[in-house]
This record gives C-alpha cells, sequence and structure tokens, in this order.
C-alpha cells in the first residue's frame, strides 16, 4: 500500500499542494499533521508509524515534510526499514526502493555521523578549556543521608519497595540511583 505523510507548520498553512501530489502518485491513505516538524512527536506521524505493514512505501512531498533534521530523518526512516517498509521522498529523489536511493539515504547518514562527531569534540574542547579556567568543575555530588539510604536499601534488596518508591523517597534520579548501586555491587 502506498502511504503519504504530509506536514504543514501551523494549522493555517494548506495542505492541497501535498494532497494533489499524493493522489497523482496513487496514495492509498494519508496522513495529515499541521504542526512544526521540530519533533517527531505529531499524532499523525506515529499513527502512520503505527499502520504501516512489511510491504508498504510511505511517500512523502519533501523530506523537510518529514523531518527536520538528519538525526531524526534516519531514525524515522530506520523505523520503517525494521518494518519492512519503503521510504520515498518525491523532491530529492530519495527512494529506498533503488540502489540509488538506498546510497543517499546513507550518504545521508554519513554526514549526520560526521556530524555527530564533530560535536562531540567541539564539546569536548570546551570542556577541556573550561576546565584549565577553572570554570567547569562538573555537577555537584549528589548529597544523601547515609542512614536513610542503607534504610531504604535494605528494603528494596527484600522487595519491599520499587526502585522508583526508594528514587522518591531519597530524591535521586534515576541515573544517579542506578550508578550508587552499581558502586555498590562491586
Amino acid at each position: 500500500m502506498k502511504v503519504g505523510y504530509i506536514r504543514v507548520s501551523t494549522v493555517e498553512q494548506n495542505t492541497a499542494r501535498q494532497e494533489v501530489l499524493m493522489e497523482q502518485l496513487g496514495v492509498e491513505r494519508m496522513y495529515i499533521d499541521k504542526m512544526s516538524g521540530k519533533s517527531v512527536d505529531r499524532p499523525q506521524l506515529k499513527s502512520m508509524l503505527n499502520f504501516v505493514r512489511t510491504g508498504d512505501t510511505v511517500i512523502v512531498e519533501s523530506i523537510s515534510r518529514f523531518a527536520r533534521n538528519t538525526r531524526d530523518l534516519l531514525e524515522l526512516v530506520d523505523t520503517l526499514t525494521e518494518k519492512g517498509v519503503e521510504f520515498v521522498s518525491k523532491k530529492e529523489s530519495i527512494d529506498t526502493t533503488t540502489p540509488a536511493g538506498k546510497f543517499m539515504l546513507t550518504v545521508f547518514a554519513a554526514v549526520a555521523e560526521l556530524e555527530r562527531g564533530y560535536i562531540l569534540d567541539r564539546q569536548r574542547e570546551g570542556i577541556a578549556i573550561a576546565k584549565s579556567q577553572g570554570k567547569y568543575t562538573g555537577r555537584k555530588p549528589v548529597e544523601v543521608d547515609e542512614q536513610l539510604w542503607d534504610s531504604l536499601y535494605a528494603l528494596w534488596s527484600e522487595g519491599k519497595i520499587t526502585a522508583v518508591e526508594f528514587m522518591d523517597k531519597i530524591g535521586m534520579r534515576k541515573s544517579t540511583f542506578y550508578r550508587r548501586v552499581k558502586a555498590l555491587s562491586r
């Protein structure tokens, strides 16, 4: 089945141009979001991702209508690929049913990975400079009442309270909690 995804940025914008294109391409079912593409948390996008099945093809007018950044694009296409669904973007001539389309998507993936690497390098360099200038000391350690910790840890170990209850009572985030638990088990 050919499934179309249409997006405009606001409710005032018109989807007619994209709808006509979808009809010309023989799209059998359309999903339309009228909201920003900054996030992939869009109701019709989620519905479309839940609806599509192996053998379907998702068609968009352009990549910018589907995703606003390369990372989101690649994650969305990966989700489709895992379901056995092909992806077509008319404007950019990307069609994952063809070798050339798969190649173009691979180029997007490589560029995204390179970009992410550069961002991490710049972040590390910035932190190193800030540390050398005494401006960055990292997060302050979480202060914990050790007596309370020990009593709650015993209850949690015995299965009398859940980890969530433990974290709530101690006022600790999940990552900090499990980091501390892991350190205790060494």
